[in-house]
């Protein structure tokens, strides 16, 4: 049985994992999910809402990351810079992250509703952003604007990522700019 929080939302996460890819999300439940893990089912929703945000775990700490280097960037930064960077300060999570990620995708894929959740959390993401552009006083259409294009950047670069380094990563999201300053 996991001793702490964090090997308990490991294990739940894998758990879920394991068992959407094997049966599918929908006839996949919490309980069944719990006891793979070697936790009750009351410990499983202690961690997670419901069965979609198994998935979604470090939705948080990403956000801290974006957001805290928008909050901390130097003053003389565009808005497309600030995003920018705050995508460049997550790497290390996406890089880290991708073997689950690349689970998570193909699941997510499977299912209506965690197609939704997924948009959901993509969306609440951009307005971590979007507020702490506001937040330094970037006025919020033009804070709206950055955000999303920086989204498509760096979903540009990402998706020609083979999951290789950090660095191969950064290169693609700067592949992607410069592409982007060619259609302007």
């Amino acid at each position: 049985m996991p001793r702490s929080g964090a090997e308990a939302r490991v294990r739940l996460r894998e758990a879920a994992l394991d068992l959407y890819g094997e049966r599918g999300y929908d006839a996949t439940t919490t309980a069944e999910i719990a006891a793979r893990a070697e936790v009750t089912e009351r410990t499983y929703f202690r961690h997670f809402a419901d069965k979609r945000e198994v998935l979604f775990d470090g939705e948080t700490e990403l956000r801290d990351v974006m957001v805290g280097a928008i909050t901390s960037a130097p003053e003389d930064l565009s808005p497309l810079s600030l995003v920018l960077g705050s995508y460049a300060a997550a790497v290390p999570l996406f890089v880290a992250g991708r073997p689950v990620a690349e689970r998570r995708a193909e699941i997510i894929l499977t299912s209506s509703a965690l197609q939704e959740r997924a948009h959901a959390k993509s969306a609440a993401l951009t307005e971590a952003l979007i507020g702490a552009l506001v937040d330094r006083g970037i006025p919020e259409a033009t804070a709206r604007l950055a955000a999303r294009v920086g989204a498509a950047v760096f979903e540009r670069g990402s998706r020609a990522w083979d999951g290789g380094t950090a660095s191969d990563l950064e290169a693609l999201i700067a592949q992607a700019v410069n592409e982007l300053r060619t259609l302007t």
